[in-house]
């Protein structure tokens, strides 16, 4: 049953699922269906000071809010056109003496721009704010307690002379925020920087092995087409990284987004054997299996430990001693094996040991190829911080390679126009001359090599981090 449409796609009722999305006509790998602006969005409480409030670019000076000394902006511009969002926050935060929570920030800015506008449909929206899924009566003990808290705090922010809500209605809004807060990145989509509410895309459900991915680019989302998407079919995306046993996936789901998975790779469990893949020849026995599996679970935690401390070499330690006992049991798919090998190569990239590094990365992206859709945008970064590793240890071919690999993947994913796509296809012109010297002058192109790395400073990786890669949609921890 259709319930509503805009151009290219229309909202049905699906099956088990409830409200979706599907496709009113046929798209190929990188279209994009449709790009949306947020509702409203908040930048992280960790990051008010280094981002924009207005375009959520990261930027060395920001200037700031005279008013309530909290809001950061780019320049004029940035800040004249965050008044009408920003203007009643400002008074809110002087009346209150300081800024709430990321939860309660965005809660607020919502219902500041339901008071303005109503509880309809907005220009564009196929659903309003307040009918997108909340799961409020799905909340458990914990869950209840903490919704408890941001509601008591939001009172005590929200101003008397604005338009009142019950604590229902209020309670209804911090679940959808719960259920709906899509992360928003930095401007070249490296680091998680704030959360947004996008109506349309809430509409968007969930499957582990989608047709769609979201990207967010120059303040707005595009919902793009992975492959070939015929008329009529249903438009998904992954809530979640495929990169673990389906039965982990769907307990991540559920507790997360409360509903069971019931997706082809779940039901069936699809390529769960490579994930758990183990060596053929001798094949351990399931003892030997069940020993490592729990001694990587314990390494891991040990690493998490030492990376939380700043202790990278200890990190680079404990990870080759897991890998030489690994090597007689995994198959190179084994996601125990490839988190060693993520790991392993970004530290060692970072400490700029690259020879080693390359030679974990090109691992870990041969079992990632196995794995991933061959569009999926996490494969696309993993292949070009590869790609980047092995040019920095002068692996010319396999650098370039990698790179030409992952501006293919990125071009879908991501599109032309987006930074890192533009960084990445300045690094593959660059690489291909490098490798055309390389090919003429072996010699020649090493001693260009090492004056240019001497003259300019090395190109040094972003510090590891506990923190995943940034996820699509944002779970309050």
């Amino acid at each position: 049953m259709t319930i509503g449409r805009m151009e290219n796609v229309e909202v049905f009722t699906s099956e088990g699922k409830g409200r979706s999305l599907k496709a009113t006509k046929e798209f190929w790998a990188a279209d994009v269906i449709f790009a949306e602006r947020a509702y409203s969005a908040v930048v992280f409480d960790s990051l008010v000071n280094f981002v924009c409030h207005t375009c959520f670019k990261r930027q060395e000076k920001l200037h700031r809010c005279g008013q309530c000394r909290f809001a950061h902006y780019c320049d004029r511009t940035c800040q004249k056109d965050a008044w009408l969002n920003h203007k009643n926050e400002c008074m809110a935060i002087k009346r209150y003496g300081k800024a709430p929570n990321e939860n309660i920030r965005l809660a607020a800015r919502i219902m500041w721009r339901v008071e303005r506008e109503g509880t309809g449909l907005t220009d564009g929206c196929l659903i309003s704010v307040d009918d997108l899924q909340n799961h409020v009566a799905h909340f458990g003990e914990e869950e209840q307690k903490e919704l408890q808290l941001d509601v008591d705090v939001f009172l005590q922010y929200w101003p008397p002379q604005s338009q009142q809500f019950n604590i229902q209605y209020i309670s209804n809004i911090f679940g959808v925020i719960n259920c709906n807060g899509f992360t928003l990145s930095d401007q070249r989509g490296l680091q998680a920087v704030g959360v947004g509410i996008f109506p349309n895309l809430g509409l968007v459900n969930h499957d582990c092995w989608p047709n769609c991915t979201v990207i967010f680019n120059n303040g707005k989302i595009e919902l793009r087409a992975l492959g070939k998407i015929s008329e009529g079919e249903e438009l998904t995306v992954s809530y979640i990284d495929f990169l673990n046993v389906s039965e982990e996936r769907k307990k991540q789901l559920k507790k997360q987004y409360y509903f069971d998975c019931t997706c082809e790779h779940c039901q069936k469990g699809l390529k769960d054997d490579l994930f758990l893949g183990v060596k053929d020849d001798p094949k351990p026995s399931q003892d030997v299996v069940k020993e490592m599996i729990q001694l990587s679970k314990d390494t891991l935690e040990k690493i998490d430990k030492a990376r939380s401390e700043g202790l990278y070499h200890e990190v680079v330690k404990l990870c080759r001693e897991c890998l030489q006992k690994q090597e007689s049991v995994f198959a190179d798919t084994n996601i125990y094996m490839l988190r060693m090998l993520s790991i392993v190569s970004e530290v060692l990239s970072y400490l700029q040991a690259f020879e080693e590094a390359s030679y974990y990365a090109r691992r870990m992206v041969d079992g990632y190829m196995k794995l991933y859709h061959p569009n999926n945008a996490q494969l696309g970064m993993a292949v070009m911080r590869a790609g980047l590793t092995n040019w920095h240890a002068g692996n010319i071919e396999v650098g370039h390679g990698m790179i030409c690999k992952a501006y293919a993947i990125l071009l879908v994913t991501h599109g032309p126009t987006h930074p890192i796509t533009k960084d990445l296809e300045a690094m593959r012109v660059q690489t291909e001359m490098e490798l055309r010297l390389f090919r003429q002058n072996e010699f020649m192109y090493r001693k260009m090599r090492e004056a240019a790395l001497n003259n300019q400073p090395m190109q040094v990786m972003a510090e590891p981090s506990n923190e995943p890669a940034p996820a699509l949609f944002h779970k309050k921890q």
